[in-house]
């Protein structure tokens, strides 16, 4: 018998080799120069690039504007955990003036990035409405899965500064309120740019009625699941077994149920995840839950990133210098102007503003908006929107990524400036 058959460099075994040392080395280089938490997500895209391009014989990974369902899922799945684990991360939501800043990001600047975004996509890169609205809507919200380092620490740490607290609320609950946008997108594609035959509906079921109903499952989920952990039965409740894989099995009924019932399953979880977390708020469960998610989370995430790397290639050889520049706007002028002018009068110094209207990280949600909307309907822009979207998501990756250790050190110098 030869030698080669015993090596037979199965491409499967060849990828699994290389994204585990990917994520190794991503995780580890930065520890040369900082002791800080690794910013992996850049590397991770970047490295996950090189492998698929480099290394011989490596499978051909769907692409998303093809065969978008596998994206859809892995990333649905990735942000469900996020949202959940950002929820819990809250120790305290009073007083209710700490979300003044949260609130004015969410109505203020979300649909002024939205509104700005869609009007660069039709203006200057020339897309119909329906994929301008739907290019808003996908790179509007911040990320809660790659956002991360610029968030408040883990339950029960106390010491919530104000920055931390508005980026980290922002990006648990505007993922869910960008949805109706994605829905306003698909709506003007079907049916055209006519408010009058679809304004009302719009409005009344996937404004109003979808985000009610993702809060108040949430609200019930979390309370039943808070109960079902803590409460009975009393003299030996299931928190203290510290079986973390109930909860996370809780997360997932929510958002399944609150689809059912045609709610926005993204905000259902962020509200659960607040909801659970005023439940026996000491209880050590609290930290073993949201360090297991957040092990999910990170696992999931190093995957799409890799596999994001390994696709952009392709997704950026029909990058035009129009969309580049649209992207940097968003990065450079779009979010930070939207952020500063929405915390107008609030009680946060002049440096927490910019700090709070800079650091909005696109990421894994905006592959999930784009799958999904890829998965209901055909746009005549599909091909722009996937080429913006790698692009910010590599840029944001970058930018953020490398400059945030930075922006947090000034976040305490700043500290104590709000009054």
């Amino acid at each position: 018998m030869q030698a080669s058959s015993f090596f037979s460099w199965e491409p499967y075994h060849v990828l699994l080799s290389m994204v585990g040392a990917v994520i190794i080395f991503a995780q580890w280089l930065p520890r040369f120069f900082s002791t800080r938490e690794p910013v992996a997500a850049p590397l991770l895209i970047l490295l996950g690039m090189a492998v698929f391009w480099a290394a011989p014989g490596m499978p051909t990974l769907p692409d998303p504007r093809e065969t978008p369902r596998p994206w859809e899922l892995v990333s649905e799945l990735t942000v469900i955990v996020a949202l959940f684990a950002a929820g819990m991360r809250i120790d305290k939501v009073r007083p209710w003036r700490r979300w003044i800043p949260t609130s004015r990001m969410l109505v203020v600047a979300m649909p002024l990035t939205i509104a700005a975004m869609a009007l660069l996509g039709y203006g200057i890169a020339g897309m119909t409405a329906a994929g301008a609205i739907l290019l808003g809507a996908v790179l509007a919200p911040t990320d809660p899965v790659l956002a991360g380092a610029v968030q408040v620490g883990p339950p029960q740490e106390g010491d919530e500064q104000p920055v931390r607290f508005v980026l980290t609320t922002e990006a648990a609950l505007n993922d869910g309120l960008a949805f109706p946008f994605v829905y306003l997108g698909l709506l003007v594609a079907a049916e055209g740019l006519s408010p009058g035959v679809w304004g009302f509906d719009w409005l009344a079921w996937d404004v109003l009625y979808r985000l009610g109903a993702g809060a108040a499952m949430g609200i019930a989920g979390g309370w039943a699941l808070g109960h079902v952990l803590f409460v009975f039965p009393r003299g030996a409740v299931l928190a203290d077994t510290g079986s973390g894989i109930v909860a996370l099995a809780g997360v997932v009924l929510c958002y399944g149920s609150t689809e059912l019932v045609e709610g926005y399953g993204f905000i259902s979880v962020a509200v659960m995840g607040l909801t659970l977390r005023r439940i026996e708020e000491q209880h050590v469960f609290h930290r073993r839950l949201h360090d297991f998610c957040e092990t999910i989370e990170n696992a999931l995430t190093a995957v799409l990133l890799i596999g994001l790397g390994g696709v952009l290639p392709v997704l950026l050889a029909d990058l035009t210098l129009t969309h580049a520049l649209i992207g940097l706007m968003l990065i450079g002028l779009v979010r930070p102007a939207a952020g500063w002018l929405s915390l107008a009068g609030t009680r946060l110094s002049r440096g927490d503003r910019i700090i709070v209207a800079v650091y909005g990280v696109r990421g894994i949600g905006s592959i999930y908006y784009l799958c999904y909307a890829g998965t209901h309907m055909e746009f005549t822009n599909e091909t722009q929107l996937w080429s913006l979207v790698g692009l910010v998501i590599l840029l944001s990756t970058l930018l953020h990524g490398f400059t945030v250790g930075w922006a947090m050190d000034q976040v305490e110098d700043y500290d104590g400036d709000d009054d």
